[in-house]
């Protein structure tokens, strides 16, 4: 269990570092980019991959990882924005609600036979979703928060899409993560030099933390995993509902933010979709 609550407090950790960035002049664009390289050397560290041996096989694969490599700090930035404009309650269970495209994703392209609880499961995710981008019309014009959190609900879902068919090879899972970790990097330190980016230490500073909260948030999930084999349902259910209750939790309390009532159902409705969602599988 411990492993599963380190993971959830990474996870949250991430959301309050990229909401504060702003307040400490913290680019969000740099803090990201580095962040890919710590979280690839500490793959490295943890996981040992042999780059080098599978190299043929990650080109065989390319057209994963290409979209990962493209869509991962891309969404990244799109949490970032999220998270200061919608919040880190709303933004984490948008995040954590991305699960269910999988799942359609499963029925649609993959041949999966959807039940009729998965079919309820979908429905509560979608009827949430709604609830959770809610805001009165006085509040809408100008802020751009309904659309930042479809950007995370729907970045988030291809990630998990593309990540479960890379996760088809078992053995190539630690390569895998690092190469996309890489290619990450690369691509958007690319894009930053070719911006003409000047650097800042608190940037670099903020990518280095951001880096180890995120591989964290993976490292302690994985073998979260690993100690409940047995029961994987036990460790999506707790992790995506323990997200979205310590992010409201984070949200309310110390930034003070201000959610409607309708925003409260909409978070209620999300953790009863999972629990739904569990129930059936």
């Amino acid at each position: 269990m411990t492993y599963l609550v380190l993971s959830i407090v990474c996870s949250v950790a991430v959301s309050i570092l990229l909401k504060i960035s702003k307040k400490h002049e913290i680019s969000i664009n740099q803090a990201v980019a580095v962040n890919y390289p710590v979280a690839a050397i500490s793959a490295f560290v943890l996981f040992r991959p042999n780059l080098g041996n599978n190299f043929n096989v990650l080109l065989s694969e390319w057209q994963i990882l290409l979209p990962l490599g493209i869509l991962l700090p891309s969404v990244f930035i799109i949490m970032g924005e999220c998270v200061n404009r919608a919040g880190i309650a709303k933004s984490d269970a948008a995040q954590r609600l991305s699960l269910f495209l999988p799942i359609i994703a499963a029925f649609l392209i993959f041949g999966e036979i959807l039940s009729a609880g998965k079919i309820s499961a979908v429905i509560l995710a979608i009827i949430s979703l709604s609830a959770l981008v809610y805001k009165p019309k006085s509040k809408i014009s100008g802020t751009g928060a309904v659309w930042t959190l479809l950007g995370v609900w729907l970045g988030y879902g291809i990630i998990d899409i593309l990540f479960k068919q890379l996760s088809k090879n078992v053995a190539m899972t630690a390569t895998n993560l690092c190469a996309v970790f890489i290619l990450a990097a690369i691509l958007l330190f690319t894009y930053l030099i070719i911006r003409g980016t000047q650097w800042t230490a608190r940037s670099i500073l903020g990518g280095i933390i951001l880096g180890c909260l995120n591989f964290g948030n993976i490292y302690f999930y994985f073998r979260a995993h690993q100690a409940y084999n047995n029961n994987p349902t036990l460790i999506f259910a707790a992790m995506n509902l323990g997200v979205i209750s310590l992010g409201t939790i984070t949200g309310t309390v110390f930034f003070k933010e201000k959610i409607n009532i309708i925003n409260i159902m909409g978070i209620i409705l999300a953790i009863t979709a999972i629990v739904c969602l569990f129930h059936t599988m």
